[in-house]
């Protein structure tokens, strides 16, 4: 694990699923400030919610002068802010555009104006490799949909952040990191996610929904893992400029089998049904990881059986009468 200790470390959207569980990593040895609307909030049930290198500052991205006066003083920023998940895409398209693109805009530019000067880690998305993506790597042709499909406004919103980071960096020479995460899953994930939605009902007891016929391929990824390959990209120098897929692509399950072996870990006695989508899917999205490997000397480890048990076990737990 590499070492980052005594820094102040601003992350946006910290309150989120995949923040909570980065700064679970660095609160110990750093000063962590969280700037969220905190809409979703993993943040809370963890332990270290209260800890005292942990500042909270309620606030919005779109919010230029507040978004720079709490990032003042930080030598790294994580951009993690962001309206996502298909669901809440769909419903909100143009809240989506704008929080995705001019939030990001905000972010670079606070840290562009105050000089940050270790790093700036963009979340991305894999969804910018389109509807198929086999293998894809981070130099692929991005693929968007088609425009008044209301859910590539995601995809063409994260798109435009990475393209405004690269940019920041190559005119700026401010230190960007772009990472495009594939199918993040774990303990505490909020909002919405296929394996989230499954184990909770596979818990329950309750039928289970699967989009279309199940045949949807995914490669999914444990949220510690998925920190991991951030915290390489705040340590190593290499990550400077660079995008990175970061994803597990052995860990490649169709829906439908996915559903199946959540059942079988959990025991479970749910039905699965199958349901119309209404809304353009993905089809087959598996990431190349050599890159992260190469530059970073990251690979995930987790598999996938494991990493569903862990999961199950935590929301067990969580679940009142679990």
């Amino acid at each position: 694990m590499p070492v980052i200790k005594n820094k102040r470390i601003f992350l946006t959207g910290g309150a989120g699923f995949i923040g909570s569980t980065i700064i679970e990593a660095l609160v110990e040895d750093n000063q962590i400030v969280v700037f969220d609307t905190f809409e979703r909030n993993a943040l809370r049930e963890k332990p270290f919610a209260r800890h005292p290198n942990l500042t909270l500052i309620e606030g919005n991205v779109l919010d230029y002068q507040s978004v720079k006066q709490a990032m003042e003083h930080a030598e790294i920023v994580v951009h993690l802010a962001a309206i996502a998940g298909v669901d809440t895409v769909l419903r909100s398209p143009t809240r989506t555009m704008r929080v995705n693109m001019l939030g990001s805009a905000n972010v670079l530019e606070a840290a562009r104006v105050l000089g940050v000067s270790e790093r700036v880690v963009d979340f991305s998305t894999s969804e910018v490799f389109g509807t198929h993506a086999f293998k894809s790597e981070e130099t692929d042709r991005t693929v968007m949909g088609a425009v008044g499909e209301a859910r590539w406004t995601y995809a063409v919103s994260k798109l435009a952040s990475e393209h405004l980071a690269h940019a920041y960096y190559r005119e700026f020479d401010l230190p960007t990191v772009v990472v495009r995460p594939f199918n993040i899953y774990g303990p505490g994930q909020v909002g919405e996610g296929a394996i989230h939605a499954f184990i909770k009902k596979a818990l329950a007891n309750e039928d289970i929904e699967i989009h279309g016929d199940g045949n949807q391929i995914r490669a999914w990824c444990y949220v510690d893992d998925m920190a991991q390959g951030v915290l390489q990209c705040l340590h190593r120098p290499e990550a400077v400029g660079e995008s990175f897929n970061i994803g597990n692509s052995r860990a490649v399950v169709t829906i439908y089998g996915l559903a199946n072996t959540i059942l079988r870990v959990t025991g479970s006695q749910s039905r699965l049904v199958f349901t119309r989508k209404d809304y353009v899917d993905i089809e087959l999205r598996i990431p190349h990881v050599g890159k992260a490997k190469q530059l970073l000397g990251f690979e995930a480890v987790v598999d996938l059986e494991e990493g569903i048990r862990r999961t199950a076990e935590w929301y067990q737990k969580h679940t009142p009468n679990g």
